[in-house]
């Protein structure tokens, strides 16, 4: 329950995939499966208006390894470096280009992260790239392990995934 507000959610499985909706005016819905089409109406409480995503936040175990990584491997600008000498702790502020996206955190001894099975949280995070094979020779050159490339059985886009140093899932996405 969210305020006054009650919203159940249906099973996932029973969900139609976005490929085969089509949204009308904010409230309706059309579905089309096996050339058949319905409409479903759904009336929603009052939502928060959000802007944009404005950073995420990584916790790394290594710092200096992590921004190196983040900044000259993924090229990412740092914006603002700060240690905070009461948490024995680095929050370092990273943008693309001039957008600020990336918190990169430093404590003492964090937890791992766990990778398998996937776990409840942050799944990956995901860049959008011009050329999907220009970006994995870079991966190549700079000897960063990957995944094969593969292609959005829904989008037919191709993606590749790695992992940044401490085993956080990165997607580069093909424009």
């Amino acid at each position: 329950m969210y305020g006054d507000a009650q919203i159940r959610f249906p099973d996932r499985r029973q969900l139609p995939h976005r490929s085969q909706c089509r949204t009308f005016a904010g409230n309706t819905a059309e579905t089309r499966n096996n050339s058949k089409t319905s409409r479903t109406y759904r009336t929603r409480p009052t939502v928060m208006k959000l802007n944009k995503v404005h950073h995420i936040a990584i916790i790394c175990s290594n710092y200096r390894k992590s921004l190196d990584f983040y900044v000259n491997i993924l090229g990412l600008n740092i914006i603002a470096e700060n240690y905070r000498a009461e948490r024995d702790s680095y929050k370092t502020d990273l943008a693309l280009g001039d957008n600020y996206i990336i918190e990169l955190f430093s404590f003492p001894n964090p937890p791992q992260r766990p990778t398998r099975p996937e776990a409840t949280g942050l799944r990956h995070l995901a860049f959008e790239v011009d050329d999907i094979d220009a970006s994995v020779a870079e991966l190549d050159h700079k000897e960063i392990k990957h995944e094969d490339i593969r292609i959005d059985g829904y989008t037919s886009k191709r993606f590749v995934f790695f992992q940044d140093p401490d085993g956080l899932p990165i997607e580069l996405y093909e424009k």
